[in-house]
């Protein structure tokens, strides 16, 4: 790798160059048509770039372009319209100014989680191993036979290996500290883990208090697993993994700056700028200067990265380590077949029910969210019978309504990309067959 010197930096200078140059954020809606400008100056620090992708990620906006040497972002909302909210404007203001900058933990907005994600008292567990199907049914399983109730929840699979970020509380609603029950929480959920002998990768099962960031996490426990090694390996049947789909990753060096090019072309998607700048912060790259665009149904983005002791990547063995890795980043949020929502009155048990209804099916999932908002308890599922490569037969959701109770609302959604979905103006788009107006609903 070669080098660039720096000069040294004593390491209170941030803290006097912030105090004198506070962040400076602007939202701007006039300069351009179709979506709105958010500009962003601040000192460059390790990790800056990605704690702001992280909060526009929080707030649903969708990046259709970003120029990171002058820290301007083009964003829109969901429905591709511009941020005309005066309310969301000063939020964005406050959480990305001065103010935000000195905060700690969880920031709240309209029912999203900003930041650090935290949801009362609670106790994260985190879960790593080979997935199988009907894993996730047997782990809510002991969580429910345990009298734990899951609050939040993310799970990711990815080349044959699962991880999962659980947020649960007993029945009265507080984090649990009896060691005892939370010993035998860990011992039989290692014992479901590690299930599969032949597993040469470790399976574990970790306890917190504290706080932390549910696609972050999951981002560094699989970069942590390795699953970039089996980059090629995959379970699925959907185009978006053909070999004309997969993302087209390059590293090229530019000598007389300094830099390594990291240059990613691949399907668009929400989240896909922060899942790339998740794994190169996680590599300890620093971006200097990156190129983000997007056009129909594919994203350009173009990095200038430094190694955090100012090496650029000059061998062949470390420029496919880095394209492995981006590659699995980008791989992690892509699902296919269908994705069902599912509203409830929260209790405890609800998620074990759900995925035991699923897996009696023969649905695999392949991701999952949940949350709850108040009483009610939101699940998302993407799903799909790999057995007959069919989609979901109607049939499992009329399961579902009898067996959880008809008061629960279900709304189903054909993932993106899908061999059998429409031609999409946008990668994130979704063909959509609604039970009743699930969300309007569930806010009220």
């Amino acid at each position: 790798m070669a080098k660039v010197c720096w000069p040294y930096f004593d390491p209170e200078y941030e803290n006097f160059s912030n105090r004198i140059n506070p962040p400076r954020v602007s939202v701007d809606n006039d300069s351009c048509h179709d979506c709105t400008l958010i500009k962003f100056d601040s000192i460059n620090k390790p990790g800056i770039l990605l704690e702001v992708v992280q909060i526009l990620t929080d707030l649903d906006f969708i990046i259709t372009k970003a120029y990171i040497s002058s820290d301007v972002f083009h964003v829109t909302d969901q429905q591709g319209k511009k941020i005309t909210d005066s309310q969301t404007i000063d939020f964005i203001e406050k959480v990305l100014g001065p103010k935000g900058q000195n905060t700690e933990g969880v920031k709240s907005w309209q029912g999203k989680r900003v930041g650090v994600h935290s949801i009362g008292d609670h106790t994260a567990i985190e879960l790593i191993g080979r997935d199988r199907p009907g894993l996730l049914s047997e782990i809510s399983a002991v969580l429910a036979s345990l009298q734990f109730n899951v609050i939040a929840a993310e799970v990711w699979t990815h080349n044959r290996r699962i991880a999962c970020v659980l947020y649960v509380n007993d029945a009265t609603n507080q984090a649990m500290d009896d060691s005892k029950r939370l010993s035998i929480m860990e011992e039989q959920l290692n014992h479901i883990l590690r299930g599969c002998q032949d597993d040469e990768k470790v399976a574990r099962t970790s306890f917190s208090m504290g706080f932390t960031h549910m696609d972050r996490r999951l981002h560094q426990m699989l970069f942590a697993d390795r699953d970039y090694e089996s980059a090629g390996v995959t379970t699925t049947t959907d185009v978006d993994c053909a070999p004309s789909f997969r993302p087209k990753i390059r590293i090229e060096r530019i000598v007389e700056k300094g830099y390594s090019v990291v240059s990613v072309r691949c399907k668009d998607r929400a989240k896909l700028m922060f899942d790339i700048v998740c794994t190169l912060t996680d590599m300890q790259y620093v971006v200097f200067h990156a190129t983000i665009s997007s056009e129909g149904l594919y994203a350009s983005q173009e990095y200038f990265i430094r190694h955090m002791d100012g090496c650029t990547l000059d061998t062949e063995g470390e420029k496919e380590r880095v394209i492995k890795c981006i590659e699995a980043a980008i791989q992690r949020r892509v699902s296919e077949g269908v994705s069902l929502e599912l509203c409830a009155k929260d209790r405890v048990g609800l998620l074990s029910e759900v995925t035991r209804i699923l897996r009696e099916n023969g649905l695999t999932v392949s991701r999952a969210g949940v949350s709850t908002v108040g009483e009610k308890g939101l699940n998302v599922f993407y799903v799909r019978d790999d057995a007959s490569g069919n989609p979901v037969d109607m049939k499992i959701i009329e399961a579902l309504r009898k067996e959880i109770g008809q008061t629960v609302m279900v709304n189903v959604k054909r993932v993106p990309g899908s061999a059998k979905a429409p031609p999409q103006t946008r990668g994130w788009a979704k063909t959509s067959f609604f039970f009743g107006n699930l969300f309007e609903r569930f806010l009220t």
